[in-house]
C-alpha cells in the first residue's frame, strides 16, 4: 500500500494556485520527487488553466496536470458500446432500457395497460442505472467483482410493498453491470513517480480508488482545499446580501450589481446560476448592454428552436395533429426546396386556415386551394407520408425523420444552426452518415409506434444540453456557470442570485429506484453527500472576493421564499464574530421621464361609415362606440386561434347545426323515441361533418346528453299546444327608410307557428347561462338583440310577433326567456340608430367609454389604450 499524504490548504480566494504550486513544490523537494514526472489531478476542467498557469509562473520542469477525464481520454478512445449495454447517451438507453423492460413481464404489462407509467419507468432504471454504472467505475478493475457482489446481495428482489421499486432497480443493477470497460481503467496502469490531488468541492472517489491501488514506490500527496472551508476568518470581507421584491426586481437587481463590477473594471464576474430561468433573464439585460458573456451552463436542447422545430413536424404527422403544429414546424422553415414563394404560400394557407377555423391538418386535403396553395399542401402530404406508419424500428423513424426533414428543406436549416447540429446529433442523425462508427447510436431494432417514437424523441432533447458558442477567452467579461464550478477560479467579482430556500443548498430530490441507506452503501453518496458538496461550492465561493448574494421574497407563481439554510448559517457564524453580512445599494440610476397623459381617443369618419350592419354591430356600437370604430369602419379583426381544445362557441355552432337538421328531418307524428334517436344520429352526423373528434368532444357530450330529453321534453310540450316549427337559420336583409341606406342583415336561428293561423315565435338559441339573459330583457330597451331580429322580420310578416331567448344548458330544465314588446323595442331602435347614424354623418365622435364589463374582453383594448388615461383605469 503507499503512503498517502495530506496537506491542509487554507484560503482558496484568489492567489490559491500560487499558494498551491508552493505546498507541492515543497513536498516534492523533500520527498525527492521530480514534478516533470508526477501527474497533478484537479476536480473540474475550469481548474486546469489556473493550476496550469500557476506552474508555469514557478517556472522549471512542469507536472502533468489533468483532471481523470482529460487523462483517460489522452490514454486513448473508449470502447464503443453495444446495444444493450450502456452508452451514457440518453438517446440510447432511453431505447436499449424499453428493451429490456418490455423482456419482463413488468413491462410488457405497462406497455398494454399504461404507456405513460412505464415511460416513468424507463426514466427510473435509466438515471438508476447510470448511476449504479458511474459508482463502479470509481472502483479498480480489480475490485469492482466486489462491488456487483455486495450490490446484487442489497438489492435482492423482495414481496410486499417496494417489491417493484426493488425489482426494476435489480434490472437497472443488471444491466448498469453489463456496460463496457470504462476509459478510466486505463488510470490505473499508470504509474507516475507521484500522484497529486487538489481536493476542492469534496472527495473524488476515483482520486481515492486510483491513490489506493498505486504501488509502494509511487508518492501520493491530497492536498485539501476543504479542511477550513467551514470556517469564516475574521479579516475576510463580507458578502453583500440583496433582498428583493420578485422575479423582476431580482434579474434587474443581479444585472445592475454585474454592471457595476465591470464599469469598475473588476472583471471576470461569476455569474452563478442557481435559477436557470431568472438568469436566463438577467442574461438578456446583459446583452442589451452588449456584455461579451461566456455561458458554461447553457439550456436545456428541448427548449431552443431548433428542437422545438422538430418536434412540430413529428406531431403533424399524427392523425390527430393540429393545424398550429403544423405551422409551428413550416415557419420553421424558410425555402422548401423547388418550390417558389413557399413563404408568401405558407402565409396565406395560415391566413385560411384561421379564418375558416381549420383546427386539423387532415382536413387540409378537402380544401379548395388554388394551384399554388394545392401545391404547398401536396408537399407536405408528401414529406409526412413517411411518418405516418403505424409501427416502425427505431432505423426506419430515424430514416423516415430524415427524409421529411429533407423534404422540406429544414435539413439544412438545422445543419447551419448551432442548436440545430446538437439536435442532429443528440437523435443520433448525424450530417456525414459515412462517419458514424459502427455499432454507436441508438439500437435501430426496437419497435415503437409514432406516439412512441415522438416520446422518446422529446425525451432525448429534454436530457441533452445546448451550450452556445463563446466569445474570445480574452474578450469574455461575465461567464456564467454553476455554483461547484465557481471555487478556485479566478473571479474579480461572483453575483449570486437565486439564494432562497428552493435554489440555493435546497433538499436534493429522492431517487426514484433507491432508498436514501441504499445509496449511501452503494457509494451514490446519498442526500448528506449532496448537501455537504452543495455547502462546500458554497463555502468556496464565498472565498472569492466581492460576493453578491441576492434572493426574492415572492416566486413568480406568488409563493413566498425563504433565505437559504446556507445563507442562514453563514449569518450566524458572522453574528458569532460581531458582524453581518453588508446591505446591498442598488447601484441602478433614477430617470425621470416626463408625463404625456393619453386622452381618450375621439375619431370621427363620417365619409367611413358601414353600409350594412348586424346585431352585433350594432350591439357594439351601443356598448362602446370606439368598439364599433375599430370593428366595423376600420374593419380590424383579431386572427382566430388554432387552438386544440374546443370553445363554448365551437359547441354553440355545432348545436345550432344539429337542432337545423333535426327539425327538417322530423316527423312530428313519429314519438319521442324516434325522435331522441334522430336527434342523437344528427349529432353525430354533424360532428363527423364539422371534423370534431371524439376526444375534443368529450366535455360537451355530456352537457348534450343531458340537453337532448330536456330539449325534447319541452319540445313535446309546444307540440301538445299547437305550437309547430316554421323555418330555421334564416337570412334577412332590410333597408328601411329612416337609416339612409344602411342595411340590416341578420340570421334568425328559429321561427315558430304558435298555431295555426296564429302568431309567430322569434327564437334565439343560447348556451350562456340564463341570469344573464334575464338581466337583457329586464329592461327590453337595453336588449339589442331580440329588438334586432324583430326589425328584420316584422316587414315580412302580418302575424303577430313574439321574441325569446332559449337558453339550452340548464341543469334544471329548458325554459325560454321572454322579451314583452319586442315590436316597440324593434321600433325605438331602429328610430334611435337612425338618429345615430346621422349624427355620425355629421361628424359625432365615436368615443372609447371604458366603462363596463364588456372593456374587459374588448379586442381593442390596446388600440384605444384604455390602460394608459390618465384616470388609471386600467386597474
Amino acid at each position: 500500500m503507499p503512503v498517502i499524504e495530506r496537506v491542509a490548504l487554507f484560503d482558496t480566494g484568489n492567489g490559491v494556485w500560487d499558494r498551491f504550486v508552493s505546498r507541492v513544490t515543497e513536498w516534492a523537494s523533500t520527498r525527492g520527487v521530480m514534478l516533470r514526472d508526477a501527474i497533478v489531478l484537479v476536480p473540474s476542467a475550469a481548474a486546469l488553466t489556473p493550476a496550469r498557469a500557476g506552474f508555469a509562473r514557478r517556472g522549471g520542469w512542469q507536472p502533468r496536470i489533468e483532471t481523470t477525464r482529460t487523462l483517460a481520454a489522452s490514454l486513448g478512445p473508449a470502447l464503443v458500446p453495444q446495444a444493450p449495454q450502456l452508452s451514457f447517451d440518453a438517446a440510447t438507453d432511453r431505447l436499449s432500457a424499453t428493451q429490456i423492460l418490455r423482456g419482463h413481464a413488468i413491462g410488457r404489462s405497462l406497455a398494454r395497460s399504461d404507456p405513460r407509467r412505464l415511460e416513468h419507468v424507463v426514466t427510473a432504471v435509466v438515471e438508476t442505472a447510470h448511476a449504479l454504472a458511474r459508482a463502479a467505475q470509481c472502483h479498480a478493475p480489480a475490485r469492482r467483482d466486489v462491488y456487483w457482489a455486495d450490490a446484487r446481495s442489497r438489492l435482492t428482489p423482495t414481496t410486499g410493498p417496494g417489491a417493484q421499486q426493488r425489482w426494476l432497480a435489480r434490472i437497472a443493477l443488471e444491466w448498469a453491470a453489463l456496460a463496457p470497460e470504462p476509459a478510466t481503467d486505463r488510470l490505473f496502469s499508470v504509474q507516475p513517480a507521484a500522484w497529486v490531488s487538489f481536493q476542492a468541492g469534496g472527495v473524488d472517489p476515483l482520486v481515492d480508488a486510483l491513490f489506493d491501488a498505486a504501488t509502494d514506490a509511487t508518492r501520493c500527496l491530497v492536498v485539501d482545499a476543504d479542511a477550513d472551508a467551514d470556517v469564516w476568518p475574521s479579516d475576510r470581507v463580507v458578502p453583500t446580501f440583496a433582498c428583493c421584491n420578485d422575479f423582476e426586481h431580482e434579474a434587474q437587481a443581479a444585472a445592475a450589481q454585474v454592471l457595476w463590477h465591470l464599469d469598475r473594471d473588476e472583471s471576470p464576474v461569476a455569474l452563478v446560476s442557481l435559477d436557470r430561468q431568472l438568469v436566463r433573464r438577467v442574461r438578456a439585460l446583459l446583452e442589451r448592454q452588449h456584455v461579451p458573456i461566456a455561458d458554461e451552463t447553457g439550456w436545456t436542447l428541448s427548449t431552443t428552436r431548433a428542437a422545438a422545430s422538430v418536434m412540430a413536424l413529428l406531431r403533424s404527422a399524427s392523425a390527430h395533429a393540429r393545424t398550429d403544429s403544423l405551422f409551428d414546424w413550416l415557419k420553421g422553415v424558410p425555402a422548401w426546396p423547388d418550390l417558389p414563394q413557399a413563404g408568401e404560400r405558407l402565409v396565406e394557407l395560415e391566413r385560411i386556415c384561421r379564418r375558416r377555423a381549420i383546427g386539423r391538418v387532415e382536413q387540409l386535403i378537402a380544401l379548395d386551394l388554388g394551384p399554388g396553395l394545392s401545391d404547398l399542401v401536396d408537399r407536405i402530404q408528401r414529406a409526412l407520408a413517411g411518418l405516418r406508419v403505424p409501427r416502425m424500428s427505431t432505423g426506419e423513424w430515424l430514416a423516415a425523420l430524415r427524409h421529411a426533414l429533407r423534404a422540406c428543406g429544414g435539413w439544412n436549416v438545422l445543419v447551419n444552426d448551432e442548436a440545430g447540429q446538437a439536435v442532429l446529433r443528440a437523435l443520433h442523425l448525424e450530417i456525414d452518415e459515412d462517419r458514424v462508427p459502427a455499432g454507436s447510436g441508438p439500437d435501430a431494432s426496437v419497435v415503437l409506434g409514432l406516439e412512441g417514437f415522438v416520446a422518446w424523441v422529446d425525451a432525448a432533447l429534454a436530457a441533452a444540453y445546448y451550450t452556445p458558442a463563446a466569445p474570445a477567452a480574452e474578450a469574455v467579461r461575465v461567464v456564467i456557470t454553476p455554483l461547484g464550478r465557481v471555487m478556485c477560479r479566478p473571479f474579480a467579482a461572483v453575483v449570486c442570485p437565486g439564494a432562497d430556500d428552493r435554489h440555493l443548498g435546497a433538499p436534493p430530490s429522492a431517487q426514484t429506484l433507491l432508498s436514501d441507506a441504499d445509496q449511501v452503501a452503494l457509494g451514490l453518496g446519498g442526500r448528506a453527500a449532496q448537501l455537504r458538496r452543495d455547502g462546500l461550492a458554497f463555502a468556496h465561493a464565498l472565498a472569492l472576493p466581492r460576493v453578491t448574494l441576492l434572493r426574492r421574497q415572492i416566486d413568480a407563481s406568488g409563493e413566498p421564499l425563504a433565505e437559504s439554510a446556507l445563507l442562514q448559517r453563514l449569518v450566524l457564524d458572522l453574528a458569532q464574530q460581531g458582524r453581518a453580512p453588508s446591505a446591498w445599494t442598488d447601484p441602478r440610476t433614477v430617470r425621470r421621464m416626463p408625463v404625456h397623459p393619453l386622452a381618450r381617443p375621439l375619431p370621427s369618419a363620417p365619409n367611413a361609415l358601414p353600409t350594412h350592419v348586424s346585431a352585433s354591430a350594432v350591439e357594439a356600437l351601443r356598448d362602446c362606440p370606439y368598439r364599433f370604430f375599430a370593428r366595423h369602419v376600420l374593419g380590424l379583426r383579431e386572427d382566430d386561434e388554432l387552438d386544440t381544445e374546443l370553445e363554448k362557441r365551437d359547441y354553440g355552432v355545432w348545436l345550432h347545426h344539429v337542432l337545423l337538421d333535426f327539425h327538417r328531418r322530423r316527423d312530428a307524428s313519429a314519438g319521442p323515441g324516434a325522435d331522441l334517436h334522430l336527434l342523437e344520429h344528427v349529432a353525430q352526423q354533424q360532428q363527423m361533418a364539422l371534423g370534431i373528434g371524439d376526444d375534443e368532444f368529450l366535455p360537451f357530450a355530456a352537457s348534450f346528453a343531458r340537453m337532448a330529453p330536456a330539449y325534447l321534453a319541452w319540445l313535446h310540450a309546444r307540440d301538445l299546444e299547437g305550437i309547430r316549427w316554421l323555418d330555421g337559420e334564416r337570412e334577412i336583409r332590410l333597408q328601411p327608410a329612416p337609416l339612409g341606406g344602411v342595411e340590416l342583415h341578420g340570421v334568425i336561428d328559429r321561427i315558430d307557428r304558435i298555431a295555426p293561423g296564429g302568431a309567430l315565435e322569434l327564437i334565439d338559441y343560447k348556451t350562456s347561462a340564463i341570469q344573464r339573459l334575464k338581466d337583457k330583457v329586464k329592461q327590453p330597451l337595453e336588449d339589442t338583440q331580440l329588438a334586432f331580429y324583430a326589425a328584420l322580420l316584422a316587414p315580412e310578416v302580418q302575424e303577430p310577433l313574439r321574441a325569446c331567448y332559449l337558453p339550452l344548458d340548464q341543469a334544471d330544465g329548458i325554459k325560454p326567456v321572454v322579451h314583452e314588446q319586442v315590436l316597440h323595442s324593434a321600433e325605438v331602435l331602429v328610430r334611435e340608430l337612425a338618429g345615430e347614424f346621422g349624427r355620425l354623418r355629421a361628424g359625432a365622435p365615436m368615443p372609447a367609454l371604458g366603462e363596463g364589463e364588456v372593456c374587459e374582453t374588448c379586442e381593442a383594448r390596446g388600440l384605444c389604450r384604455r390602460d394608459h388615461w390618465p384616470d388609471g383605469a386600467g386597474a
